[in-house]
């Protein structure tokens, strides 16, 4: 089970309820089509854009707003497995780590390419859960295929479309 603690530290876009409950929709859906089935905790954040870009500069030296960043707890090994030790469990539940949106990105970016804020917001959401898991598109373009199939699936999987 999924526990999933949220702050929103931002006052441009509303996180309504249903927002917020799709968006933990699509996140329990990507841990089940992973099968990722331990008891784990994830925490997630939503910023505006200049708290984004000033996470992104202290945590990877790049001076841009970016749409979401994910923090990983766990380690992979060379092949891309999970390694869950026994300090990454905490009150039973597996420490996934840290996902962080800005919400206005996401408004912009909806907007831009023509869907709703729910797809998108569902979408950054889904593709962090699958880099906490160890997918990271960044290491090859076999990677990025792979992580961006599966969000595409997972996301069809609950209607959630462009």
């Amino acid at each position: 089970m999924l526990n999933l603690i949220w702050e929103n530290e931002q006052d441009k876009i509303e996180i309504t309820d249903e927002l917020f409950d799709k968006i933990k929709l699509s996140i329990e859906k990507a841990l089940e089509y992973e099968e990722f089935t331990d008891d784990c905790e994830i925490s997630l954040t939503f910023v505006d854009n200049d708290a984004i870009r000033e996470i992104n500069s202290n945590a990877r030296g790049k001076e841009s707003a970016t749409d979401v960043l994910s923090f990983p707890m766990l380690e992979t090994d060379e092949d891309g497995t999970l390694i869950i030790y026994d300090e990454d469990i905490v009150d039973g539940r597996v420490l996934l780590g840290d996902i962080v949106i800005s919400a206005q990105r996401a408004q912009e970016q909806a907007e831009e390419f023509g869907h709703s804020l729910v797809r998108e917001m569902c979408f950054l959401a889904v593709h962090s859960v699958l880099h906490l898991l160890g997918y990271d598109h960044e290491r090859s373009a076999e990677e990025e295929k792979i992580q961006f199939e599966k969000q595409d699936e997972i996301l069809n999987i609950l209607g959630i479309t462009r």
